[in-house]
């Protein structure tokens, strides 16, 4: 069956090719009468456009890019949800990377995206070091930050996370714990290390030495990284309450310790963070501290198709918001 291309459609709907190019580029030059009859036309024949010639042709796709840090974490495919209802109505497509908390990997991610000519990137960063984002800024391609904070020139949209970790480790400060675990990632992830800070801020708040919450760092943020956190607790001895820097983590401490035959929360209190739709549901219903997931996505894409279509008005962005306690009977 031969392709059917814009010569068929000009040929159907009595008009020249460059006006079907109008239609399918540039429709406000076209009156609505030829516009519908080209549309017809098209919908008649079955007419697909060649997305990559119009790509060359214009210098730039009808693309992003995400890059995430980890795609099988339920928190980036809700961030991504709210990515895709933006990027949808504006007849746009989401190029998704996975940078596995990787920087290495990140960077062979954004130099195929700067290939693929994407008009801009949505990005969790892997690490502190952001110097190799303005290569894409300095290509044309806008860049927002997603659960990340940034400077003035360039927008974020983020959570205060040294909030999230302040609340969390109060809550359970305040149910009488006096011996805790911070369950985490590598700390050069700055939702780690915020977390962190503000773990230890609660400290302070009650009084306490930076001694009474102990580190314990994996090198993956996922349930098997959780999994072996809590064989190195119960090696070591257990504490009276655990923090973990996300909820796939907590959701592996809670399935090894109940595998150990420890009680939650009766001999340990557990808490995550994140507040994936998979907490509520766990065996014991895991505490957590909830972000606006959906709205990280969202926000973050309109941020970012603003500068898209107007880079010289637009004005950057630091958007934040602030975290919630999620009490359940894991930390009761």
């Amino acid at each position: 069956m031969s392709t059917v291309g814009i010569k068929d459609v000009a040929q159907r709907a009595g008009v020249s090719p460059g006006t079907v190019s109008n239609v399918l580029n540039r429709p406000e030059r076209v009156a609505a009468t030829t516009r519908a009859r080209v549309q017809q036309a098209i919908r008649e024949l079955g007419f697909v456009r060649n997305g990559s010639a119009a790509t060359l042709r214009a210098g730039q796709s009808r693309a992003i890019g995400l890059v995430v840090l980890d795609v099988g974490n339920p928190f980036f495919v809700e961030v991504a949800r709210g990515v895709e209802d933006v990027v949808s109505d504006r007849d746009h497509a989401v190029i998704l990377c996975n940078s596995g908390e990787s920087p290495g990997r990140e960077a062979r991610n954004l130099r195929v995206l700067a290939e693929q000519r994407v008009r801009g990137v949505l990005i969790t960063p892997a690490d502190e070091d952001l110097s190799h984002l303005e290569d894409l800024r300095e290509r044309g391609i806008a860049v927002v930050l997603v659960d990340h904070s940034a400077a003035g020139d360039m927008c974020s949209v983020s959570v205060d996370d040294v909030a999230g970790g302040d609340l969390a480790v109060t809550h359970l400060l305040d149910r009488g714990a006096e011996h805790l675990a911070y369950v985490t990632g590598p700390l050069g992830i700055r939702q780690c290390a915020e977390r962190r800070k503000g773990a230890r801020r609660a400290l302070r708040t009650a009084g306490l030495p930076a001694r009474v919450l102990e580190d314990i760092v994996v090198p993956e943020m996922n349930a098997g990284g959780g999994a072996l956190a809590a064989e190195k607790l119960l090696a070591g001895g257990l504490p009276d309450a655990i923090f973990c820097a996300n909820d796939l983590l907590a959701l592996g401490v809670l399935r090894a310790l109940a595998q150990a035959g420890v009680r939650v929360p009766d001999d340990v209190a557990l808490i995550g963070y994140d507040d994936i739709e998979f907490s509520s549901a766990a065996a014991v219903p895991l505490s957590s501290i909830r972000q606006p997931t959906y709205q990280l996505g969202k926000i973050a894409t309109e941020l970012l198709l603003e500068e898209c279509d107007d880079p010289s008005g637009h004005a950057h962005q630091q958007i934040m918001f602030h975290p919630e306690l999620v009490i359940r009977e894991s930390s009761r």
